[in-house]
């Protein structure tokens, strides 16, 4: 299975926004829930947000729910991650991934894309 691509990243001031793009191509990923993880300089890889198959009910962790908007394109295999009030402590590489299934919050696969870098400076 192709890992998928991030990008989107860079640097913003706190308050500012990024929109993060994930093309993550083929019947997997299609028919997947997908996520989108987060990991800080020192810290383990954390999930973020999830979206099902179908682009239904959104998950987010409590620190980024209101802030950040998950959305999905099955038609041209694209993932996106909207994120607004952006705050220092969002500063993490920025991965997606395919979920076990709807409700989890593990990714599916083990390996991973190369992610996209987000700096959040105060």
């Amino acid at each position: 299975q192709a890992q998928p691509v991030e990008s989107g990243g860079g640097l913003v001031q706190a308050g500012g926004s990024l929109r993060l793009s994930c093309a993550a191509s083929g019947r997997t990923y299609r028919s997947s829930p997908m996520g989108w993880f987060r990991q800080a300089p020192g810290k383990e890889r954390e999930f973020v947000a999830g979206i099902s198959n179908t682009g239904i009910g959104p998950d987010y962790i409590a620190s980024v729910k209101g802030r950040f908007t998950i959305s999905r394109d099955n038609i041209n295999d694209v993932v996106s991650l909207q994120m607004s009030s952006l705050k220092p402590e969002d500063t993490a590489v920025y991965y997606c991934n395919a979920l076990e299934f709807w409700g989890s919050r593990r990714s599916r696969f083990s390996t991973w894309g190369q992610g996209t870098q987000v700096t959040v400076s105060t």
